[in-house]
């Protein structure tokens, strides 16, 4: 393997299991895990015809089935421009109505997916949003000359019924990239909303690409030097995608040819997997972290076990380098196992206020490279740190468990 490659992406199988993560520095900073038997992991970003079940007005939401008894959950809040296959006068959603409903976030645990009337469509430098007519520029793109580079080259292509928001990925590339990508997005657009009005409900009028190809289309350039596969049909399916929709990639994708050992082996993919199943994670300082999903948020708890023996003159300042460790160790759990939701951080006791303020600020630091949006709300009076982030996928331990791995 190549020193020189920082950043690689890496999409195996093991044991079925369709395994894509990233490596930063040899580190692994990402995984996601796409199970041949969970057929509602591969929901996400599909377009069904939809049909209203149920209308709840105390919630503001509505009750969409998109197959056989698979029921999601619609919020009205939004809902203002939806895609009936049959025209009506007014625009308010009503039971028995068919619509088309695109899954935003699967199922988790109890609850039933999240569908949105807002279609989108995704590519790596732009999303078309249906229902929202304008243009948004991403946060993460800071220079004032590329911010208006790209409002001005969007505004062009804004439709009445739709508009485009610029990914972080748009800043690095050419404007003739970008209006390529946004043509290809409004053709597969025009051409669901033509057709997909004659189909009956339930149908699937648009398949996002499978998860493993998402994680191609949506790394940030910088973060992406190398695509390495050792599976045949995987590198078939990767290599058309590239040809076909990122031919800008198609030297960074490699075929990994050793049989002696794969790439799963090579660098211990499915013992990290374990690994990430397991309640606790030591620290190299000594200390631990105990990471606990309950039904209403998870909980993490910061242990100083066995650092606090070398050091028992200042075990103030021990605590806060454990607490500095622990913080980015747990920034990066949290990306790794797919933790969502309320997150809540005992960190140890720190008496310094100073202390507090700047391990804040590495949080804030940490968790702002997450790509899946993470906010940091603050430290409680009992010192507890509370934390979001947004629910779009399962976690890792509802996909597998150790079982899965021993088989």
């Amino acid at each position: 393997m190549a020193e020189s490659i920082k950043n690689r992406l890496i999409i195996t199988k093991v044991r079925n299991n369709i395994i894509s993560c990233l490596y930063q520095d040899q580190k692994m900073v990402q995984l996601n895990i796409y199970p041949k038997n969970q057929s509602s992991q591969n929901l996400l970003g599909n377009i069904y015809v939809g049909k209203v079940k149920n209308i709840v007005k105390n919630i503001n939401a509505a009750f969409v089935e998109i197959s056989h008894g698979l029921i999601c959950y619609l919020s009205l809040e939004k809902a203002i421009n939806p895609i009936f296959t049959k025209e009506k006068k007014q625009s308010n959603i009503t039971i028995g109505d068919e619509l088309f409903v695109q899954v935003s976030k699967v199922n988790v645990k109890t609850k039933a997916p999240v569908v949105t009337v807002d279609l989108n469509f995704t590519g790596k430098y732009v999303v078309l949003i249906h229902g929202k007519p304008m243009v948004a520029i991403s946060s993460k793109i800071t220079n004032p000359i590329k911010r208006e580079e790209l409002k001005e080259c969007l505004s062009k292509y804004q439709g009445d019924s739709y508009g485009f928001i610029a990914r972080t990925n748009s800043e690095s590339v050419d404007l003739d990239q970008v209006r390529q990508e946004i043509n290809l997005l409004i053709e597969k657009y025009e051409k669901v909303k033509k057709y997909g009005v004659y189909k009956n409900r339930f149908s699937l009028v648009y398949e996002t690409p499978p998860g493993y190809i998402c994680d191609i289309r949506d790394n940030l350039n910088d973060h992406m030097d190398e695509i390495i596969t050792d599976h045949e049909k995987l590198y078939k399916e990767i290599s058309t995608y590239i040809k076909n929709y990122q031919e800008e990639d198609s030297l960074k994708l490699r075929f990994y040819k050793e049989k002696e050992i794969s790439l799963n082996k090579l660098y211990g993919i499915e013992g990290k997997i374990k690994n990430l199943l397991k309640e606790k994670v030591w620290l190299k300082s000594g200390g631990s972290i105990i990471i606990q999903p309950t039904e209403a948020l998870t909980v993490i708890d910061v242990n100083t076990e066995k650092a606090i023996k070398g050091n028992k003159r200042n075990p103030q300042k021990t605590f806060f380098n454990i607490n500095l460790e622990a913080g980015k160790e747990i920034a990066r759990q949290i990306r790794l196992r797919n933790l969502s939701g309320i997150i809540i951080i005992d960190f140890i006791d720190m008496n310094n206020k100073e202390d507090k303020e700047i391990l804040m600020q590495k949080l804030r630091q940490y968790f702002a490279k997450d790509p899946i949006k993470t906010v940091l709300i603050g430290m409680t009076p009992l010192n507890l740190v509370e934390v979001t982030r947004k629910k779009i996928r399962k976690p890792i331990y509802e996909l597998i468990t150790i079982k899965d791995l021993e088989l």
